[in-house]
Order: structure tokens, then C-alpha cells, then sequence
């Protein structure tokens, strides 16, 4: 029988669990899954179907097989959202053996080798992200066009906005701009051309994810505003300073933004405890991102932001840690 352990008072109960919260974010992802199979179809279909099998399995036989745990962890949640995360930020052609490696590192690397759900560094789909980026970037980096439905692997592909603006910054080229949709587009993923990654086709139904989870306290405003505030108020300093930079409006609904500041970097283990330490959190994201984005090699900087961040997240909780219950502060 194992210790019961008391903690001093006061004591609090609450009704979070694990499941509900990992299921609440599935649940706000739904509008952005929908969107997804509307605009690519079979392909949106596939990749997220199996990453979120794969993610699964993993999970299970590393448990079952490698850790001899008795208690699998597989029906919490959290490898299905890892799983349908890693899919949202995939290109909707990927071949499916790609994926699978994805999931592995997402799960097998980032997740379980640091002992599973609660002790893992970095966030683990971003993770599995990166390193696909890193092993296969001409397939990560080949966006295929939105509206075709039936089309997988030999989807014909076009310039993403992310690209239209890092080429006009690059040559100085403000009329290049003139290729982006308009910010309303953007928002609700009418896109002509290569349209990015299969979860941010629609910032709109993001930002609906967002206002469920805000609605059933899964998450708080901390770090999503924080991240989108400093994103908007640097990318209009810069659209002021030189007309090749895109206004804030744009630069905010493209990419993979709405996406990591509302799903990707509100992760519980791997950002702050405190909502001052959130907000520290949210704006070196958006002040990184933006940075990527605008003098980086890749035109997508969203990722990389959260990852450097998730490595400085224990030294931000040391930081910003509060003082003890009842503790006298010293004269």
C-alpha cells in the first residue's frame, strides 16, 4: 500500500481530470478539424487519421512492451491530442510513413522517454514537427492548394502567404503583398493558393476553440493574448517602418499562429504555472515568432518560438515563483 501524503492547508477540490481536459481540447479543435476536411478533403482526412493512430499505438506498446506499466495511459486522451496536433501541423499530401515517424518522435521521444505525461520538456507534436522538418524539409515545405478534395500525394501545390511575405521582405518588394489574400480571407481560409498546414487553413475556427476553452476553463487568456498582442503590435511597428512587411492583420491570421498561441503553447507541462510567468511566456513567443518569421530561413517561425520557450519555462517558474502561504517577508 502506497504513503498517503498530506499537504498542509487550505485544500482545494476541484472536478479536473486529465480526460476532461484532454478531451476538452479535442472537442475545441473539432470546428478547425471540420474546416480542414472542407477545404483538402481525403488528404486532411488521411494525415490526421494516422498521425492519431499512430501516436496511439505508440504510446500503448512503449507502456505495454518497454515500461511494463499496468496502467496504460492511452485512454486519458493525451495521445489522441498529440496525435490530431502533429496532423494539424502537417502538410495535408504528406506520404503516410512520414507521419508515422513523426509520431514517434512526438511520442516515443518527446513524451515517454522523459516518463509520460506530465514530465515531457518540450511540447511533444511540436517535437515531431521539427524533426520531420529537419529530416524531410522539400516534403514539409511543399503546401499543396485547398479545393482538392479527391487529390493526396499528387496534390498540385502553390506559395503559402508566409512565403508571398518573407520573398517581399527579402527583396524589399512591398507590391508583392499584393499576391496575399485580404485579412478577411485569411481569417476564414479562403485561400487561392497554397493554403499551409492542415489545422491553420482557418484562423476563425481557431479562435472558436478558443472561446470553448475559455468558456470551460480548460485554459486562461494569459498566454494566447499575450502571444497574438506582442505578434500584432511588432509586425505594425515593422508595416510602419518598411511597406514589405505585411500588416499585423495578415501576419496575425497566417501561418501557424492562431494554432500554436491557442493550442500548441497553453500546454500545461510545458509552459508556466503562473499567469505572470504566462505572460513573460507569451510575449517571448510572439516577439521569436515574428522574429523567425521576418529574418529566419524557414517563413514559418511559430514552432521553433514555442520550443526555445518550452526549454526556458523552468527558469521562468523559478523566476516568477510565489511567495508561500503565510510566509513573513524578511525585513
Amino acid at each position: 500500500m502506497g504513503k498517503l501524503i498530506v499537504s498542509l492547508s487550505p485544500h482545494a477540490h476541484g472536478t479536473d481530470t486529465v480526460e476532461r481536459n484532454m478531451y476538452g481540447v479535442i472537442i475545441a479543435l473539432l470546428p478547425a478539424l471540420l474546416v480542414s476536411f472542407y477545404f483538402f478533403g481525403i488528404g486532411s482526412a488521411i494525415v490526421c487519421a494516422t498521425s492519431v493512430v499512430a501516436c496511439v499505438f505508440f504510446e500503448w506498446a512503449i507502456n505495454k512492451f518497454m515500461l511494463k506499466n499496468e496502467r496504460n495511459t492511452v485512454c486519458d486522451g493525451s495521445a489522441i491530442l498529440t496525435g490530431l496536433l502533429l496532423g494539424f501541423n502537417l502538410p495535408s499530401n504528406l506520404p503516410i510513413w512520414i507521419i508515422i515517424i513523426g509520431a514517434l518522435f512526438a511520442i516515443g521521444v518527446a513524451k515517454m522517454t522523459f516518463g509520460g505525461l506530465g514530465n515531457n520538456l518540450f511540447n511533444p507534436a511540436l517535437v515531431g514537427r521539427a524533426a520531420l522538418l529537419v529530416a524531410f524539409p522539400a516534403q514539409m515545405t511543399t503546401w499543396p492548394a485547398i479545393g482538392q478534395h479527391t487529390s493526396y500525394l499528387d496534390a498540385a501545390t502553390g506559395a503559402t502567404p508566409l512565403a508571398i511575405m518573407q520573398e517581399a521582405i527579402k527583396t524589399g518588394d512591398a507590391s508583392l503583398l499584393e499576391k496575399l489574400p485580404s485579412a478577411l480571407d485569411l481569417l476564414i481560409g479562403n485561400h487561392p493558393e497554397g493554403a499551409g498546414a492542415v489545422g491553420e487553413i482557418c484562423a476563425f475556427a481557431l479562435l472558436l476553440g478558443l472561446a470553448y476553452m475559455l468558456w470551460k476553463k480548460i485554459v486562461t487568456w494569459h498566454i494566447p493574448v499575450s502571444i497574438i498582442g506582442t505578434v500584432f503590435v511588432f509586425a505594425g511597428i515593422m508595416h510602419l517602418v518598411h511597406p514589405a512587411y505585411a500588416d499585423p492583420f495578415s501576419v496575425i491570421f497566417s501561418g501557424g499562429l492562431m494554432l500554436g498561441a491557442i493550442f500548441m503553447a497553453t500546454d500545461y507541462v510545458t509552459s508556466p504555472m503562473t499567469a505572470k510567468g504566462q505572460l513573460i511566456y507569451g510575449v517571448c513567443i510572439g516577439f521569436l515568432t515574428v522574429v523567425i518569421r521576418y529574418w529566419g530561413a524557414y517563413p514559418e517561425g511559430m514552432s521553433f518560438a514555442i520550443l526555445i520557450m518550452n526549454a526556458f519555462t523552468p527558469l521562468i517558474n523559478s523566476y516568477v515563483k510565489p511567495k508561500r502561504f503565510g510566509e513573513v517577508p524578511a525585513k
